[in-house]
């Protein structure tokens, strides 16, 4: 955490796409918290996703953001989701210190077959599958991979689960994602999308301190719990789940204000933000070398006309190559 802590108050608020760590002394509590405005706006009208996938994808991409912006080295942080539903793929991406991007797969007729039939929720688009967290530090190191079931009513809850299993550090996530229909300054109408998260971690100077109670078994489960949860992540985890989901997204709650409402009386801390970017990692000379990686037949079964045209999943760059480019000599 870093050392130039202020109180609410003492320095500008953050605004949009501006990531907010801050600390709660009295409960032993760290966390991050983040509203996503011109970043996500524009990842999302970018490819012009309907709405069920971009509200899905704008979870991701603030779980993304905040777990992203706790990196400490150089590296990638990734979240993924595959699944058998109608939303196939989602993917975004954090590569520090700033950089976001994302985008998502989904079959049009599965799609909109789901949707006639009043099937939207994130349980039903995703289907069964796994969420994915991968953490790269680069071509020196090994990446390391968690992976979790989809196997829960919402992005925030599957993450939820992730932590408990596999963090062993008590963690409450909170992922919201709306659409706004306003005007411009020109008073034309206008839609934009903004999403808000936020992410608790108990983290006592105690270890002990941060058990808790055991998993139910499931049907026929008849064991007793043997941790108790402790009391300071109790309240915080209470506090947190009062949030409502309109509050994360809304321009008029502030970040900073936001935590005010929730900590001021255990003495919320905020910490200098940090601004992430939508900006992708794709390039013509990396694209050029996975080419040059192609063998004769790929590259003919790839060109049209004596050219080679590649679009970015991510951001729909499109890079064209003649064939004389990539050659095998």
């Amino acid at each position: 955490m870093a050392e130039n802590a202020a109180s609410l108050g003492q320095f500008d608020f953050a605004g949009d796409d501006h990531v907010v760590p801050f600390q709660v002394e009295g409960l032993d509590v760290r966390g991050r918290a983040v509203q996503l405005g011109p970043l996500l706006d524009a990842i999302l009208a970018r490819h012009d996703y309907p709405t069920p996938v971009a509200r899905l994808l704008a979870e991701a991409i603030v779980l993304t953001v905040l777990l992203g912006t706790s990196l400490k080295f150089e590296g990638k942080f990734t979240v993924q989701t595959k699944g058998d539903g109608p939303v196939d793929l989602l993917v975004a991406d954090f590569s520090t210190p700033e950089n976001v991007r994302a985008y998502a797969r989904f079959n049009e007729e599965a799609l909109a077959k789901a949707v006639a039939e009043g099937r939207t929720e994130p349980e039903q688009l995703l289907g069964k599958g796994v969420l994915a967290f991968t953490i790269d530090q680069g071509r020196f190191s090994q990446p390391y991979q968690g992976i979790v079931a989809l196997d829960g009513a919402s992005l925030e809850e599957i993450a939820g689960t992730y932590f408990r299993q596999s963090e062993q550090i008590p963690t409450r996530v909170r992922l919201g994602a709306a659409e706004l229909f306003d005007r411009d300054e020109n008073g034309k109408p206008r839609h934009r999308w903004r999403a808000g998260g936020l992410i608790a971690q108990f983290l006592p100077e105690a270890p002990e301190r941060m058990r808790q109670p055991d998993l139910h078994g499931g049907d026929g489960d008849t064991g007793g719990r043997d941790h108790a949860e402790d009391d300071a992540w109790a309240e915080a985890r209470s506090l947190v789940e009062t949030i409502d989901a309109d509050e994360l997204t809304d321009p008029q709650v502030g970040t900073e204000r936001l935590l005010y409402r929730l900590f001021h009386e255990r003495g919320v801390r905020v910490y200098e933000p940090k601004a992430v970017y939508d900006r992708c990692s794709c390039s013509r000379d990396k694209l050029k070398g996975v080419l040059k990686g192609f063998s004769a037949e790929e590259i003919e079964a790839s060109q049209e006309n004596g050219e080679i045209a590649v679009t970015c999943e991510f951001c729909s760059t499109t890079y064209r190559f003649e064939v004389s480019e990539i050659e095998v000599a």
